[in-house]
């Protein structure tokens, strides 16, 4: 298999930014190591382009029709390989080439049941979410339930307007649902593969450890009212070192400290003091002084346990470093030739190369995270580059993220497609 033509572009009017698209996706498939018939398309907008967004699946249709199936969503901002455009005028393409049984487009008017029906067995999905749909935590567990591998990534729209989500699939919509032309507003959407299509994700958390961990040993709904036996407000302002008679000075603590929750028996922090992937951070929304409680964004489960954390620069470029270099070094070969070595040095000249086994890549990262919370513009989009790799690479920042069953927020989620063909 060859690598996954992509492209990104920004312009004041969509339709010229979608041209450079094209443009630069038609000259990269007449490359040899880029594929020459793709046929599923992953479509990224910036919300300025929202009251553009049909105009552009209809350029992009229109103009590549080969592409038969189109997914995709709107975000503040959208992200490329080493360059994100945040709060501007912007979208990103990648154009994916795996077999048409391999993979199935699904949304509201077109649902994934029906191909299963027809056989279609799902072994995971990447899905695009309006963060408005209610009992969302649960859905995404009962979707991810319906994967042979219990499985799921993707994320949230973010959007200061309609929170639109793209959804063009080959197999058409159900018969007197819509005459959907492949822009959908609010519900589900996205991708589910095979098991023959693989890949592989990781997820890189934002956060810091700022106390031991606790167990909550009492609680109603999202309100925690005790910690290893503590009323869990004490148990708070302890850990910050303030009292509620500090007024103002010690709300701004509280808002600056976030919850990190865990399911009973699993670890949240490695061997390097990060946060590991199971854990959700949450923000704490409520404080009880009657009760001594703290309301979290959270619906809370017997046996789970808690740490408070807060967002942290440094620990959020080291676990993103983390995680791009252990997929690098598990899909690299370990004796590389000497013309792989010096493609796959980053640099001004270098391009992607097959030999890595990556034939593309998404990232979907916080909406928190994004523009200046890495100390410059495109600064964590660089430093997933440095780490992961020249690699083709597209994606959107979230307005929550999704891996395994869960919802999490100021995460990144990357995950790659790998070609199996190649040692």
């Amino acid at each position: 298999m060859n690598l996954f033509p992509f492209a990104h572009a920004t312009h004041p009017k969509a339709e010229i930014a979608t041209q450079l698209v094209i443009a630069q996706l038609r000259a990269l498939m007449q490359q040899p190591s880029y594929a020459k018939s793709p046929n599923l398309g992953l479509l990224y907008i910036t919300d300025h382009y929202g009251a553009q967004a049909q105009d552009i699946l209809d350029h992009l249709s229109a103009e590549l029709p080969w592409i038969t199936d189109w997914s995709g969503t709107v975000g503040v901002g959208v992200c490329a390989n080493n360059v994100e455009y945040f709060d501007e005028p912007a979208l990103s393409v990648m154009l994916c080439e795996m077999p048409f049984d391999q993979y199935q487009v699904f949304s509201g008017v077109s649902p994934l049941s029906a191909s299963m029906l027809n056989g279609f067995e799902p072994n995971c999905a990447l899905l695009h979410v309006d963060g408005s749909t209610l009992d969302l935590s649960e859905l995404i567990k009962e979707f991810a339930a319906q994967m042979q591998s219990g499985f799921v990534f993707g994320g949230l729209s973010s959007s200061r307007a309609q929170n639109i989500q793209f959804a063009l699939s080959a197999r058409g919509n159900i018969t007197g649902q819509s005459k959907s032309r492949g822009v959908l507003a609010g519900g589900m959407s996205g991708v589910a593969f095979s098991s023959q299509v693989a890949m592989l994700t990781r997820v890189t958390q934002g956060c810091i450890p700022v106390s031991e961990e606790f167990e909550i040993t009492r609680f109603e709904q999202h309100v925690v009212l005790e910690l290893n036996g503590r009323p869990a407000l004490e148990v708070l302002l302890e850990v910050l070192g303030t009292s509620l008679r500090e007024g103002q000075s010690a709300l701004s603590k509280v808002r600056q400290t976030l919850v990190a929750l865990t399911q009973a028996q699993e670890k949240s922090v490695d061997k390097t003091g990060h946060f590991q992937e199971q854990v959700m951070v949450r923000h704490i929304i409520g404080l009880d002084p009657n009760r001594q409680a703290i309301a979290v964004a959270q619906v809370l489960t017997t046996g789970m346990r808690l740490s408070f954390c807060e967002r942290n620069l440094e620990a959020a470029k080291a676990d993103l470093t983390r995680i791009a270099t252990e997929v690098r070094a598990l899909l690299e070969p370990e004796e590389l030739s000497l013309e792989m070595a010096q493609s796959l040095t980053v640099g001004e000249f270098s391009q992607p190369h097959p030999g890595r086994r990556i034939l593309g890549a998404i990232y979907i990262s916080c909406a928190g995270r994004g523009g200046p919370h890495f100390g410059a513009p495109s600064a964590e989009l660089q430093n997933l580059r440095r780490s992961l790799g020249d690699v083709p690479l597209v994606g959107f920042f979230a307005g929550g993220e999704i891996a395994h069953q869960n919802l999490y927020g100021y995460t990144g989620v990357l995950t790659v497609f790998i070609d199996q063909a190649r040692p």
